[in-house]
Formats: structure tokens, C-alpha cells, sequence
């Protein structure tokens, strides 16, 4: 089954509306729980006044920060503790000030536009640059400057490489604020009965929402119980923790009934936490070759009014990736998190690598621009070769697993029909009214395979394993309990496609449940493309101890020994014996019978493995893209977009093209369209659908796709993982393009996302 483009098992489901996402799930006495979020970025609170809304019909209650003080603070950054609402003060527009619940959402919305809070208005500091000025003012009061960390990732510096190189230059990139937007905004119903809390929530890490609140609130864990049903989408946006996982169990509890917060889409791009926002400051050294000598970098990130324990430190692996696909002899690495009065930002797909990715890809482009050299030569003579695989860094730790750059370089060059994209570009440049054309490279590598336990303890984790547990039913059928999360990824048919492999059960014949910290074995969770090396591997481990004792169980039935048999579609023969065989369902109904099993066999066909990996996996490839760019108005139209990926072995081919297509789709929405911006008073200015630029399908093209198959040494099944790999090549691959398009009039860099407006004035400026 491995390798197969079988349908989705999740789809048939989803489909046909029979999903159950958190708002379809109603209990009896429901109560809503809505926000009032602060209109103001910085300011203290001096009164909220409450009592119009308390008075309304079906309010039950409205609290606020004083209420909830006996709470331990929110899951943070150690000495960076945060209460659930703003007490004091508020630090961003959209923070939550107060909460009201009633017996009806819209009853609630109402009651929340009620309330009345009273600000006296502090210094606003809504850009990194105002954020540290000698005159600004702490945001975070735990804080005495808006600095909340700075960081040498690096020991040495590279100023000596430097002055010794031929050429060196600079360059200002930006990767801008993102929002991740999924088409199912937060939400969280909690339960609070007798037995202990039950909660329903839009999350990636179940157990790992299921600690905390255990933590919080002072319970066993084993009373606290947390599903993550259907996700329509997560991004990395629900892997950090928002204040409603904690405030719904607790007004549960205290209310005894059961409460409900389904955020607005309004909501969401305000509250809940944005991505990126990082200013890259790069000086590279480089020879007459471009053969890049040195590479100097400092990275600022906007941490928002609040620092997220994950977002304060994502520049790490920024820096970690800093050196892409080449062969880099020494870089120097370090990074600062600074306090704005914005919503926070913590990991968006990628999280922190699309933005290491970015700065490497176009630094390439811009030696090869001053040297006067193609693109696609300057790659060549610095990639990392295969022999020289694995690949150790210049970051100690970060090794590179087998992979063939090249390869992956040619083969795009070959899809896109390179020489003639250039041909095509030359003869529109010399016509005035044909629009300019781009060819945009972007040869990329990126963390996969989220694991060692030591790494992934540094984000909150209890460990960087992931768990299975494979159980044959006596009729051979199979179920199978993995510790992931998936919300959109596809767990239930690609983990049953590699179990079906070991086991020998019919993929019809097997289910894969997950979510359900009452149900499944301690799990890790969904993030950092994970699925495939770590709880791939976790199945195919306990897939194989079942399949070992099931063939024991056979040999015994059919009185042979182990080796003498084979597998054969129904179970098991004894090779050269086509008479002597017995059927997987009637092993495993034999294995439910004491007194009919071997010696010292235990009951059942069952086992549940933890697959701890030994190092991260390195999914890479190479994107290119054309686009084209009206001379008059500055529009870019993408014409072709074309992958080479590899993430090692191919569970599904289908929905690999799947994660494709979705990664790269946010890749150019990041270039040509999403900015979460805000004006010098704090105040978001694109607080919905109808100012946040999410592409729709009209928008983006057909993309053509390819892959290389470069098993990993790193883990059993050879596989990489994918989920972010679109997202890490698309951006500059685009913005690659928009600048080769423009670089015959010295372009040299058009600020993401590449709007009309911007591209034209480039395009004006430069001529």
C-alpha cells in the first residue's frame, strides 16, 4: 500500500457535511461564553462597568481579570508569567478584558458590547523601530525594556571571512506579519461533571492541552479528559495555548453546566496569534564565482504585546536553517524578540524556517545579480553534494539526512523549460507593450520530522516520540491509536496504508482513531511534519511486533516453524505448500484461545510502541515560478508554478500533492497578497476577509508537481515529512520571480507581499 494514491479515508465525511467540528457539538444546558476584547493598544484599564450587561435576558454572568485571580497564570516563559484577562492594562487591540457568558451566543455578543471600559490611554509603540527608541516605555510589565530576548546563536563571528572575501553585500529583508486564517476559527467546549472536566477543542497536541489544564487546576490527569475532534485546519495557530482553554473549564466548573467559545473570524485576527514578522539583516561574503564564503545575520522579531513561550524563541531555528542548500563554510547567527503593543505572534507553518529559507534563497539571487551571473549557476557551485551526505552543518547538531540538490535543481530546470523562459523573457523586454516576464529558483531544505526528545522538551513537550498502538480484532481487521492530531493532513489513510503493509490487513480493514486523551496512549501531537517520520514510524513498530506474533500464532497452526512461512493475501502459507495455509482473521480469532496457543503466548494480537527518532529528517526540492507583471498597473499574474520535492519515501501520492499544493498556496498568498498590518495608534487594519487579501482560487494557478524519493537514513521508513515544505519554497520563489521580471531596470528587491502598488513603484522608480 505504500506508495499507492488511494482515496482519503477522512473524505467521505467531510464531503458530505458529516464532520463534527467543536461548534456541532451541543450538551444539555449549554451556555456561550463570548470575549469584550480591548479597542485600545496600550492604555490601563480604570473601570469596566458591567451592569448593563449583567442585566440583560440570559445573561448568566460577566468576569474579568479580578475574578479569575486565585488561577495560576497561563502557561509562559518562566518570569514572563500572564493572567487570563488584562487586569491593569491592556497591551494589544483585540486582548480580552472581560468574558460574558449567557444562554445564547448572539445574547452574549450583545452582552459583551454592553460593557463599558474606561482606558487611560499610554505611549504606543506598534513597530519594533518605536518599541526600542531610548524614549520608549516597557510594554510587559515582568519586562524593564521591550527587549523580552536577544540571543548569540553563533559563538564566533565571521568579520575576518568577511574582509577576506572578494565581494560582500547587504541587503534588508522582511518577512511580514501572516494570519493563519484556517477556515475553522478556535474553539473550545468544556464539560465540568463530577468526574472532572471533559473538553472538546480545536488543538494540535491533545495530552499536551490535557497536562496543562490538569496543572492549572490541580487535578490528576487522569480526571481531566481532552478531544480534538474534526480541525478544520491549524497551521501552527492552535498549538499554542489561548486563554479559553483554561476560562471554559473553569466557568464550567464554577457554573456547573456546560460552556462554549467559538471564535469570530473578526476575532481570530485580532485574539489569536499571528506569524512571522521577522527583519532579516544580512551581510554575505562571496568569491568571482559566487561561491559563498561567510554569511552574517541578525534577526529582529515582532513578539507582540505579550511574548508566547514558543514565539519568543522561534529565531532559533531561523538561524539553525540559515544555510539552506549550500555548502556554507561558517555563519554567523543571532537574534532578538521585541515587545510591540500588536497581537502576540508564535509558529505559523513553518515556523521559523519559511523565513530562514527566504533570507538564503534571496541572498543567492543577489550575488548572482552582482556578479552578472544566471540565477541557477550560482546555486550549482554552492550546493551541498550527495556524497557529502549527511551533511553536517556549521551548526553543531543540525545534520542534514541523504538528499540529491542537484538533482532536484536539474530536474526543475528541465520542467520549466528554462533556456526558452529566458528566450521568452529577452523578446518581451525589447517589445513595449508586451507584459515582462520572471523566472523565479528556489532551491530549499527545511526541518521535518519533529522529535528528538531534547529538542522538543526546549518548546513545552513532554517528549519527542510519538506513540501507536495496533490491536487486530478476532475477525483480522485492525485498529489502530496514534498519539497525533492531524487536522487536515490525512493520519487515518496514510498510517493505514503503512499497517496494512506489515499486518497484511486490507486497507478497508483498518481504522485509525486519535484525538482522545481517554482513548489513546500518551501522545505528542501535530506540528513540525511529524506524521509520517515519527508516528509513521511509531505504527510501522507495532504493526510489526502484531504481524511477528501472528505469523508465530499461524506456524503453530499449521505445524510449521516461523521462517518456513510466507504471506499470502489471506493470511499465511508454508512456502511450496499451497494446501497448508490459514487466513489472518482466523490467527487472530486463535489468538483470543489460551488453550490453543503456543507455550507462553499471551492473549490477543496487540502492541503499543513508542518511536523515539534519532535525529530531525530534512524534506527539500526545488520551486520555480513564472510569472508575468502589467507594465501600466504593476499587477503580477503567476503563470506556471513547478515543484521538486522530496520527502523521502512516498506514503500517499496523492494527498503528498495535497500538502503541496496547500503549502505553496499560503507560499504565494505571503508574497503577493497577506499582510496583517497596523496603523502608528496600534489599531489592526486588516481585521477581516474584507481587508486581509486571502487568495481564492481564480488567484492562483495549476501547479505542476515532481518528486524525487531520497530515503532517510534517519528513521525506518525513510520518510521526511511534508506539511510545510510549500510554505518554506513558495515565498521567495515568487518574489524571485517579481524581481527578475524587474531587474533589467535595477530592481534589485520588492518588499513581500508584491502588491500592484509596490511593484509599480519599483518598476517607476528604477527607470
Amino acid at each position: 500500500m505504500i506508495g499507492s494514491a488511494v482515496p482519503r479515508k477522512e473524505d467521505a465525511a467531510l464531503l458530505t457535511g458529516r464532520g463534527t467540528f467543536v461548534d456541532d457539538i451541543h450538551r444539555p444546558g449549554l451556555l456561550h461564553m463570548v470575549y469584550v476584547h480591548s479597542g485600545e493598544a496600550h492604555a490601563l484599564i480604570t473601570r469596566i462597568d458591567a451592569d448593563a450587561a449583567r442585566a440583560l435576558p440570559g445573561v448568566v454572568g460577566v468576569w474579568t481579570a479580578k475574578d479569575f485571580a486565585e488561577l495560576p497564570a497561563r502557561p509562559s516563559v518562566p518570569g514572563l508569567e500572564r493572567s487570563y484577562l488584562a487586569g491593569d492594562k491592556v497591551h494589544y487591540v483585540g486582548e480580552p478584558v472581560a468574558v460574558v457568558v449567557a444562554t445564547d451566543r448572539y445574547l452574549a455578543a450583545d452582552a459583551a458590547r454592553a460593557v463599558r471600559v474606561e482606558y487611560e490611554p499610554l505611549p504606543v509603540m506598534a513597530t519594533v523601530a518605536d518599541a526600542l527608541a531610548p524614549d520608549a516605555v516597557p510594554i510587559f510589565a515582568p519586562l524593564e525594556s521591550n527587549l523580552a530576548l536577544e540571543q548569540q546563536v553563533t559563538p564566533h563571528d565571521v568579520a575576518d571571512e568577511l574582509d577576506a572575501s572578494p565581494h560582500r553585500l547587504r541587503a534588508r529583508l522582511v518577512n511580514q506579519r501572516c494570519a493563519g486564517a484556517p477556515l475553522e476559527p478556535y474553539g473550545v467546549l468544556a464539560d465540568w461533571t463530577g468526574a472532572g472536566p471533559t473538553i472538546w477543542a480545536t488543538v494540535q497536541a491533545p495530552h499536551r492541552v490535557r497536562a496543562e489544564i490538569a496543572e492549572r487546576f490541580g487535578l490528576a490527569r487522569h480526571l481531566v479528559r481532552v478531544i480534538a475532534p474534526d480541525v478544520g485546519g491549524a497551521f501552527g495557530v492552535k498549538s499554542s495555548f489561548m486563554p479559553e482553554l483554561f476560562l471554559a473549564p473553569e466557568l464550567s466548573r464554577r457554573l456547573s453546566r456546560p460552556v462554549k467559545f467559538v471564535e469570530t473570524r473578526g476575532e481570530h485576527m485580532v485574539h489569536t496569534y499571528h506569524g512571522r514578522d521577522q527583519i532579516q539583516e544580512v551581510e554575505v561574503g562571496f568569491d568571482d564565482e559566487g561561491t559563498i564564503l561567510a554569511l552574517d545575520v541578525t534577526l529582529t522579531v515582532n513578539t507582540g504585546g505579550v511574548p508566547d513561550p514558543v514565539g519568543i524563541a522561534l529565531a532559533t531555528l531561523t538561524s539553525y536553517m540559515l544555510g539552506g542548500c549550500y555548502r556554507i563554510p561558517k555563519i554567523a547567527a543571532r537574534f532578538r524578540s521585541v515587545v510591540t503593543n500588536t497581537t502576540p505572534t508564535a509558529s505559523y507553518r513553518g515556523a521559523g524556517r519559511p523565513e530562514a529559507s527566504f533570507l538564503i534563497e534571496r541572498v543567492v539571487d543577489l550575488v548572482a545579480r552582482r556578479l552578472g551571473k544566471d540565477p541557477a549557476d550560482v546555486r550549482r557551485v554552492n550546493l551541498v553534494q550527495p556524497g557529502e551526505m549527511p551533511y553536517q552543518t556549521p551548526f553543531e547538531g543540525i545534520v542534514y539526512d541523504e538528499a540529491d540538490y542537484p538533482a532536484a535543481l536539474d530536474l526543475l530546470l528541465s520542467r520549466l523549460d528554462y533556456a526558452g523562459l529566458r528566450e521568452e523573457q529577452e523578446r518581451r523586454r525589447a517589445d513595449p507593450g508586451a507584459k515582462l516576464l520572471g523566472v523565479g529558483l528556489s532551491t530549499f531544505v527545511e526541518m521535518g520530522g519533529f522529535g528528538p526528545t531534547p529538542l522538543f522538551e526546549q518548546f513545552g513537550y513532554i517528549g519527542g516520540w510519538e506513540s501507536a498502538n495496533v490491536r487486530l480484532q478476532p475477525d483480522g481487521s485492525a485498529i489502530i491509536l496514534v498519539g497525533t492530531a492531524p487536522h487536515g493532513q490525512g493520519h487515518q489513510t496514510a498510517l493505514a496504508q503503512i499497517a496494512a503493509d506489515e499486518l497484511g490487513v486490507p486497507f478497508d480493514a483498518i481504522s485509525v482513531l486519535y484525538g482522545d486523551t481517554a482513548v489513546v496512549q500518551e501522545g505528542i501531537g501535530t506540528m513540525g511534519s511529524r506524521g509520517m517520520p515519527v508516528a509513521g514510524n511509531a505504527v510501522r513498530q507495532a504493526a510489526a511486533d502484531v504481524a511477528a506474533k501472528a505469523r508465530l500464532i499461524a506456524a503453530h497452526m499449521l505445524e510449521a516453524e516461523g521462517d518456513d512461512l510466507v504471506r499470502v493475501d489471506a493470511g499465511f502459507q508454508v512456502k511450496g505448500v499451497p494446501t497448508a495455509e490459514v487466513s489472518l482473521a482466523a490467527v487472530a480469532e486463535r489468538s483470543f484461545k489460551p488453550h490453543l496457543l503456543p507455550a507462553g503466548t499471551g492473549l490477543g494480537l496487540e502492541c503499543t510502541s513508542y518511536y523515539e527518532p534519532s535525529n530531525l529528517s530534512y524534506p527539500s526540492g526545488a520551486h520555480g515560478c513564472v510569472v508575468e507583471i502589467d507594465r501600466d498597473t504593476g499587477h503580477v499574474h503567476v503563470l506556471r508554478y513547478v515543484c521538486v520535492d522530496d520527502c523521502g519515501t512516498v506514503i500517499n501520492p496523492m494527498t503528498a500533492r495535497g500538502q503541496i499544493h496547500g503549502g505553496v498556496a499560503q507560499g504565494i498568498a505571503q508574497a503577493l497578497y497577506e499582510k496583517v498590518s497596523f496603523d502608528a495608534d496600534g489599531r489592526p487594519l486588516a481585521a477581516s476577509l474584507e481587508d486581509y487579501m486571502v487568495p481564492g482560487m481564480l488567484d492562483l494557478p495549476s501547479y505542476e508537481t515532481h518528486h524525487i524519493e531520497t530515503k532517510s537514513s534517519f528513521n525506518p521508513l525513510g520518510a521526511k515529512g511534508l506539511g510545510e515544505a510549500g510554505a518554506t519554497a513558495a515565498p521567495q520563489a515568487v518574489v524571485n520571480a517579481v524581481v527578475d521580471a524587474l531587474a533589467h531596470l535595477g530592481v534589485r528587491d520588492v518588499e513581500m507581499p508584491c502588491t500592484p502598488e509596490r511593484v509599480w513603484k519599483a518598476m517607476h522608480h528604477a527607470s
